[in-house]
């Protein structure tokens, strides 16, 4: 009897299922002394090792395998005994069939993973969920990747999540690609929306906040104390129990803003106050507007999962003038890039401060392999430090040439990426949304603005697109800028780093760059030689100074509060919009020309002004 579900398992499929190490010594194992292998009248492989081991291979699914070593669970025998019975049975020919997760039905599934999981999963589609489907076999969520690795057989499941978590996940990707099947048949990469709860609610369930955040621009910021500050986390809690996690994400933002300018903290700024307010706005205006609920209030997933033995590839580290740190972790599994945050309450040299059990300089500089690693919706990650589960780093080396996509693009698949999207305001609010590694194949200017103290590169990826990095000068990184411009003329290869659109062309705020002799992060660098040329300046964007002078005249609305604006503001919002108008933005104009004949119109021009930058 042929077992075509062993056949169907790849070199990659069986490291996914347990780790590339096990497979590789798994193999060699098998080329110096392969063992022998029968086949039962149900399809049950057994093989029997050199040194005695048996491995059975029932078919019923990886999870099933069995053998006679001490080796609590996957291990090098049960590995090699599909390589050996594959090898044995190569030239034995495979059916290959059409199939879709989503042709597995519900009686299938409550069947191998019982009822309690089917209420579990139904639980979460009533609040609505959102998911990607990539065919033939692949399901991103909100809190894990799901990959169904052989066609017609739920036993070779690979997830993200631990186990736990697993079943549930897997019938919520099988309802995922049956959606799929069913609203967008043959796509092979499409985002479905499903959960009949979602769908059917009224109103957007913010409207809670709305009181509070009219306070908010009615009386200003630099009126506000901490009775305001304490009832909006209070409605945070009420958003967070509606599963409102975008809401609710944006909500702890602007408790944490309106706590920096109450302790006097530099990381307050009144632009992200204005932003944030306008976001809530935002998503109540699209969520009861027809847009669907989960993509712009978020899903009803568990805040925390927990992932199994999962690598992730560091693309750098971002520091913040505030003592806090970003490291920007690829996960190559999964497709994704996610953020791992920390903060430290006293200073001290950047690199070798200690973080998940190592220094920052290592971590920004690392492949990680961890088995207590825990994701969120939001993209964000933790690192455990459980003595039980291990977490193992080491250098990153060439790593970067492995990334797949959507981490590593070109221009012109980063352009097909941002072409179609939705506003950020009412887009899913996840960390590092569009860090991406950027080849490099030459970088043909360079050119320092001492006014606005940036440092601009012109470069082309290997298809000849054009790519420009633009870094800022920051206080608390002095020596990014120096050893950028020293990297860029070492022949960089590759660039990690924020990527936007900018008039047509792709636009990258570099966070480390790759070169022939390794990855370097610019915010733990100390190059402060004065390399730059001063008299190289980029020229002026008017239209970028336009949009950011409006955009503060704005915000200082809601600094001020609507209440206590000085006599001259309404002229200087007026300024505002000729300023705009000058440069060809009409509709921004009018926008903000509208806000100053009538207050009510500030959220208007907000939004108008957000959008504008986003997408010019």
């Amino acid at each position: 009897m042929t077992r075509p579900d062993l056949l169907a398992l790849s070199h990659d499929d069986l490291a996914a299922l347990t780790n590339r190490g096990l497979v590789k010594r798994a193999a060699k194992e098998v080329d110096a002394a392969p063992p022998s292998i029968t086949v039962e009248a149900d399809g049950t492989v057994e093989a029997t090792f050199a040194d005695g081991v048996r491995a059975t291979l029932p078919p019923v699914g990886f999870g099933a395998f069995g053998c006679t070593c001490a080796a609590p669970g996957a291990c090098r025998h049960r590995v090699g005994a599909v390589l050996a019975y594959q090898r044995q049975a190569e030239d034995e020919p495979v059916e290959q069939a059409s199939w879709s997760p989503g042709d597995v039905d519900d009686g299938i599934l409550a069947a191998r993973y019982g009822t309690r999981t089917i209420a579990a999963a139904k639980r979460t589609l009533g609040g609505g969920f959102l998911a990607r489907v990539l065919r033939p076999a692949t399901v991103e969520m909100p809190a894990a990747t799901v990959r169904f690795l052989v066609p017609g057989e739920l036993g070779y499941v690979d997830c993200d999540a631990r186990a736990e978590r697993r079943d549930e996940l897997t019938v919520l990707a099988v309802w995922a690609f049956r959606e799929a099947d069913r609203a967008h048949p043959g796509l092979p990469d499409v985002t479905v929306d499903i959960g009949l709860a979602a769908a059917t609610a009224s109103g957007s369930g913010i409207e809670d906040a709305f009181p509070l955040l009219d306070d908010l621009l009615r009386d200003g910021v630099s009126t506000s104390g901490p009775v305001l500050t304490a009832a909006l986390a209070r409605c945070r809690t009420v958003l967070d129990s509606r599963d409102l996690r975008w809401p609710v994400a944006a909500l702890d933002d602007l408790v944490d803003q309106l706590t920096a300018y109450q302790e006097r903290d530099a990381r307050y700024q009144a632009r992200v106050v204005a932003e944030l307010v306008t976001e809530l706005h935002a998503r109540h205006r699209a969520s009861t507007g027809g847009s669907p609920r989960t993509r712009v209030l978020g899903t009803d997933e568990r805040a925390e999962t927990p992932l199994k033995r999962v690598r992730l590839v560091s693309l750098g580290c971002r520091a913040h003038a505030d003592g806090g740190v970003q490291v920007y972790l690829a996960h190559p599994a999964g497709g994704a890039v996610l953020v791992l945050r920390h903060r430290w309450e006293t200073p001290g040299p950047l690199g070798a401060r200690r973080i998940a059990g190592t220094t920052l300089h290592a971590l920004a500089h690392a492949n990680i392999v961890s088995e207590s690693a825990i994701r969120d919706a939001g993209r964000r990650v933790r690192i455990g430090s459980n003595r039980v589960a291990r977490t193992a780093i080491t250098p990153v080396g060439a790593a970067w040439d492995d990334l797949p996509a959507p981490i590593r693009l070109d221009a012109a698949a980063i352009l097909a990426e941002t072409a179609d999207l939705p506003p950020r305001l009412v887009r899913p609010r996840v960390a590092a949304e569009f860090v991406r590694v950027v080849p490099i194949a030459e970088v043909r200017s360079v050119a320092y603005d001492p006014g606005a103290q940036r440092l601009h590169a012109d470069c082309v990826d290997p298809d000849g697109s054009p790519v420009t990095l633009s870094l800022p000068y920051r206080a608390h990184t002095p020596g990014a800028l120096d050893g950028l411009a020293r990297l860029l003329a070492d022949d960089p290869v590759a660039v990690s780093g924020t990527v936007r659109r900018h008039d047509g062309t792709v636009w990258v705020d570099p966070i480390a760059v790759a070169t022939a002799t390794g990855v370097t992060v610019l915010d733990l660098l100390d190059d402060r030689a004065g390399a730059l040329d001063a008299s190289s300046e980029a020229a002026d964007d008017l239209m970028s100074t336009a949009l950011a002078g409006a955009m503060e005249v704005l915000a200082e609305a809601i600094h001020r509060g609507l209440r206590h604006l000085p006599p001259t503001y309404p002229d200087r919002v007026t300024a505002a919009a000729r300023t705009l108008d000058d440069v060809g933005l009409r509709k921004a104009a009018n926008a903000v020309r509208a806000f100053a004949d009538d207050p009510g119109a500030w959220l208007d021009a907000q939004i108008r002004l957000l959008t504008t930058v986003e997408f010019r």
